[in-house]
């Protein structure tokens, strides 16, 4: 059956189509039919109990520099005229994605949004990850100086990172000397009002950070996510290489732990990060990606896999 699906996401003259994962959801959706939408956050409109956006019809294909036709904008209700919301804009996950997801939350009892916006509001990366802090790093959550100097002291080299963060963005790695570490945390203190994210330092790193797919709590691929050189950071989208990879024993414990709550959750799109094998560093639930790369080193459709989920879903919800 073919699905209006409503994409809110960033400009699509934006993005980069050689490794975007909602390109890619796009492209395999329209491949089976599904008729696809464009808008982005700041159209949603709410009045009289109706959410709707001026959204775009839109025709993709893998063709750099002309990747994307729109046609005329309308209003498109999400909920009487949408079958699918994919919910797929970048952080930063700041009040209006928060905002965002209090009005999808509205039409989500009829209308499939992927992530569901509530569990993606109750879910942020580096908050989620510590109900599972058995798999965990050793971790510090604080704005305070003096617990990280201890944290210091007590691991030898640690990494700080906002704790809202996304894209391997404000990483940096502190050596047991604690080189500026009063004036990294000024900094921090000063840009971010929440708490900030303390972790030792795993080595480990340089072998590479594994970026894990989930669909619907099951595992559907993986890849190894490399630094660049003088990096600690491996994200791809600042310099990091992929590279084939296969899971541990560990990785498998870490994904047959999370599986079943991502699923009861509605968290159908799901990208964890693991170091060295047995760390798990993050849970990524808002705009997860990897599934071009995974698709290149396995051949594994994600994308579709994808499909299959909320294809099951929208069955389910009509029987």
């Amino acid at each position: 059956m073919a699905l209006t699906v409503a994409v809110q996401m960033d400009p699509l003259d934006q993005i980069n189509i050689a490794g975007d994962s909602t390109f890619a959801l796009m492209l395999a959706g329209q491949a089976r039919g599904h008729r696809l939408f464009h808008y982005t956050p700041d159209q949603l409109n709410w009045s009289d109990g109706r959410l709707w956006t001026s959204a775009r019809p839109v025709t993709v294909q893998r063709v750099p520099g002309d990747h994307f036709r729109f046609e005329e904008p309308v209003a498109l209700d999400l909920d009487d005229a949408a079958d699918v919301v994919l919910m797929r804009q970048d952080p930063p996950f700041d009040l209006g994605y928060i905002t965002a997801t209090h009005l999808l939350e509205r039409v989500a009892d009829r209308t499939i949004v992927v992530n569901d916006p509530a569990s993606v509001r109750n879910a942020p990366e580096k908050v989620f990850v510590l109900d599972y802090a058995r798999f965990m790093p050793p971790t510090l959550v604080t704005r305070s100086l003096d617990e990280t100097r201890a944290f210091l002291r007590q691991h030898g080299a640690i990494v700080v990172k906002p704790l809202h963060g996304n894209g391997g963005k404000a990483i940096f790695r502190v050596g047991p000397e604690g080189e500026n570490l009063s004036a990294l945390i000024e900094v921090f203190n000063q840009t971010w009002r929440e708490p900030h994210m303390v972790q030792a330092f795993l080595p480990d790193v340089a072998k590479g950070d594994k970026r894990i797919v989930l669909v619907d709590g099951q595992v559907a691929g993986a890849i190894n996510r490399l630094p660049g050189e003088g990096e600690i950071r491996s994200n791809l989208a600042v310099g990091g290489s992929a590279e084939k990879t296969e899971l541990t024993p560990r990785e498998r414990e870490i994904c047959a732990a999370l599986g079943p709550e991502l699923k009861r959750r509605g968290l159908i799109f799901v990208g964890i990060d693991v170091i060295g094998g047995e760390w798990l560093t993050e849970i990524n639930v808002t705009s997860p990606t990897g599934i071009v790369a995974i698709e290149r080193f396995d051949g594994t459709d994600v994308a579709g896999l994808i499909w299959d989920a909320i294809e099951r879903r929208h069955a389910e919800r009509t029987r």
